[in-house]
């Protein structure tokens, strides 16, 4: 009987402190709660950093809430309900005009491409822009970046948004595919999956990207207020790491493989959907291959607001920028996990 007891002790008590460990190291996580603009695969980089456990490997025990446009993200931000924002950048822009000392600081960026495409009726494969002369579009919110970057594009093509097309902004952000498919629109200007799920349905055609088109952008970025960035720099610290081990996997692998990493993100969008909006997004070359906010991107994001108007003084890139979280990537090798199980 005593032969018997002690082997099955010794593996209750292993048992035990497997679970302690496991305990103490939940418990020892640091929580951070992210809102984003939106929750697209257009994002990619963030939700293969959650799946391949990167934010636990640095500490962190990440919530994600999905904010649903960028000035109800700095909301959160600034009330505090959130501690790290993803967003365009120009909502930083926006609230540091408004004089609060206290303002959101851009410490990461992880798009480098607008997102979103111009779907037609039709297909086009000879499409210019002069296409839109006289047309109706729906477009986005005024002040936000996908509605800036559809300006400035049609303006580098000689294109006056005001009086050569009609841009209906009166549908809210992500219900203007739907209404594409009922009114009487010729183009809309949609992110994925919008743009590929109109295709597949057979109710539009993808004819131009406006991420080749607009060129090379800072479209959105991480930022935090600064009291949070000079309390907890470690934090900010881990968080940036965990974000370049996300661009390292996704560069660094086939659309087939971060489909299959990124799908738990996606419950409603099968596989092979992924893969062809992923490798869209590949192809434009969208995402950064390291976090940095260079200085260039932000005076180019600042020459997009004040063509669209929405801008009358700079502000100092020293203020809203801290690129003293960004990793060195130089001397790194992507970290390769298999995605967790499901």
């Amino acid at each position: 009987m005593r032969k018997f007891l002690a082997p099955v002790l010794l593996v209750f008590t292993a048992a035990a402190l497997l679970a302690g460990c496991k305990k103490n190291t939940e418990s020892s996580l640091t929580p951070v709660t992210l809102n984003e603009v939106a929750h697209s695969i257009f994002y990619a980089p963030q939700y293969a950093a959650i799946e391949l456990g990167y934010f636990e490997e640095e500490g962190i025990d990440l919530t994600l809430v999905n904010g649903a446009g960028a000035d109800k993200v700095m909301t959160a931000l600034v009330s505090g309900d959130a501690d790290i924002g993803f967003m365009g950048s120009e909502a930083s822009i926006y609230t540091y005009i408004q004089g609060d000392e206290n303002y959101a600081v851009n410490f990461a960026q992880l798009t480098q491409r607008a997102g979103n495409f111009l779907v037609g009726r039709t297909p086009e494969a000879d499409f210019k822009w002069e296409n839109l002369i006289g047309k109706k579009v729906l477009g986005g919110r005024a002040g936000g970046m996908p509605q800036m970057v559809f300006e400035y594009i049609l303006k580098k093509n000689g294109i006056d948004p005001a009086k050569d097309l009609s841009i209906d902004q009166s549908i809210s952000f992500g219900l203007t595919a739907a209404a594409f498919t009922s009114n009487d629109s010729d183009y809309t200007v949609e992110f994925e999956p919008f743009a590929t799920a109109l295709e597949q349905e057979g109710n539009g055609y993808v004819v131009a990207s406006l991420g080749k088109d607009s060129g090379y952008v800072p479209y959105t970025a991480y930022s935090a207020k600064k009291s949070y960035i000079e309390k907890h720099p470690e934090i900010i610290q881990s968080f940036t790491t965990a974000i370049q081990k996300g661009l390292d996997y996704v560069n660094t692998h086939s659309a087939a493989e971060i489909a299959e990493t990124i799908k738990p993100q996606f419950q409603e969008t099968d596989t092979e959907k992924i893969k062809i909006i992923v490798e869209r997004y590949k192809e434009q070359d969208t995402w950064k291959g390291n976090t940095i906010f260079e200085k260039e991107s932000f005076e180019l994001l600042e020459n997009i607001l004040e063509e669209a108007g929405e801008l009358d003084t700079r502000v100092p890139y020293e203020d809203l920028v801290n690129t003293g979280s960004a990793p060195d990537t130089t001397q790194r090798s992507p970290t390769v996990k298999l995605p967790r199980s499901q």
